[in-house]
C-alpha cells in the first residue's frame, strides 16, 4: 500500500506483487487537530486493507520529513503532523512498521527507476504545485542528506533577483525570497492576475530557468524531471530549457534535459 499524505488530501493505492493496482481512494486531510488526523489516517489505511482483502506493507510519502534525531515531523507544509512523532504513533495504531519518505524523494526515485529518468545516473525530480519540492537520486539511491533535507531547492533564494523582485515575498518557512514563492502555482496565479497570462508565463519561465540553473551548477544532473500540477504546462519543456544557458556555468546544458514525469 502506498499512501500520499498531503496537506489537502490522503490518497491510498494498493498494488499486488506484479505492480497491478487493486484499489485506490482519496479523502480530505483533516485539519481539526493531530489526534483526529492520526485517527483518520489509520482508519483510511485499515479500511483500504480490509477492502483489498490482504494485509499490506505500508509506505507513506509526505511533504517534509521525519527528523533523524528527534523522530518528529518537520517542514510538512499545511498539515497537522508537524512536530509530532507520527511514525511511532501510527505504527502503534497499525501494529506494524510503516515506512515514511519525503514525497519529492518518492517522485524522483519513481522516475529514476521506471519513469522519465530511467537509466540516468543522476536525476533531479522537481515537484511544481502548491509548493516547490525536489528530490535527488544518484545511481538508483535517494540522497536524503545528513539533515533529511536533500533536494529542498524550493527553500533557497531565487538566484539573480531583480530590484523589483528583491527581497521577495515572505515564505511560511520564516524567510523571504524562497524559490517556492516565485515558481509554485500560487505565485504564477498572482502574476497572471497582475500582468496577464503571457507576460506572467514568460516571467515564470525565466524564474524557473534561474532556479534550475542553481541545481545544474551544483548537481549537474543527467535529467531534470518535472511533476506536480504545473508540469502539465507543455511550453516549460522548450522555453525553460532554451533559457538555461543564460544562467548555467557551462558551454552547453544538454545534460540537463527537462522531461515530463
Amino acid at each position: 500500500m502506498g499512501v500520499d499524505l498531503g496537506g489537502t488530501k490522503i490518497e491510498v493505492a494498493v498494488f499486488d506483487e506484479e505492480g497491478n493496482e487493486r484499489l485506490r481512494r482519496r479523502v480530505p486531510t483533516p485539519h481539526t487537530g493531530y489526534d483526529q488526523a492520526l485517527a483518520e489516517l489509520a482508519r483510511v489505511i485499515e479500511e483500504a486493507e480490509r477492502d483489498a482483502g490482504v494485509r499490506c506493507s505500508v509506505g507513506i510519502g509526505m511533504p517534509g520529513a521525519i527528523s533523524p534525531r528527534s523522530g518528529r515531523v518537520f517542514n510538512a507544509y499545511n498539515t497537522p503532523f508537524n512536530g509530532r512523532r507520527l511514525k511511532q504513533d501510527l505504527e502503534e495504531k497499525l501494529g506494524r512498521e510503516v515506512r515514511f519518505e519525503n514525497d519529492a524523494n518518492c517522485f524522483a526515485l519513481s522516475e529514476a527507476t521506471d519513469g522519465a529518468g530511467r537509466g540516468a545516473s543522476v536525476v533531479f525530480g522537481a515537484i511544481l504545485g502548491t509548493g516547490a519540492g525536489g528530490g535527488i537520486v544518484v545511481e538508483g539511491r535517494v540522497i536524503r542528506g545528513h539533515n533529511a533535507i536533500g533536494g529542498e531547492w524550493g527553500h533557497t533564494p531565487l538566484p539573480w533577483m531583480t530590484p523589483e523582485e528583491y527581497p521577495g515575498p515572505p515564505c511560511y518557512c520564516g524567510r523571504r525570497g524562497c524559490i517556492e514563492q516565485f515558481v509554485a502555482g500560487p505565485a504564477l496565479k498572482r502574476e497572471i492576475a497582475a500582468r496577464g497570462e503571457e507576460l506572467a508565463n514568460e516571467l515564470h519561465e525565466d524564474r524557473l530557468a534561474r532556479a534550475f540553473s542553481m541545481v545544474v551548477n551544483v548537481l549537474d544532473p543527467d535529467v531534470i524531471v518535472l511533476g506536480g500540477g504545473l508540469s502539465n504546462i507543455q511550453r516549460l519543456y522548450t522555453t525553460v530549457l532554451r533559457l538555461l544557458p543564460k544562467y548555467v556555468y557551462a558551454q552547453t546544458v544538454d545534460t540537463a534535459a527537462m522531461l515530463w514525469g
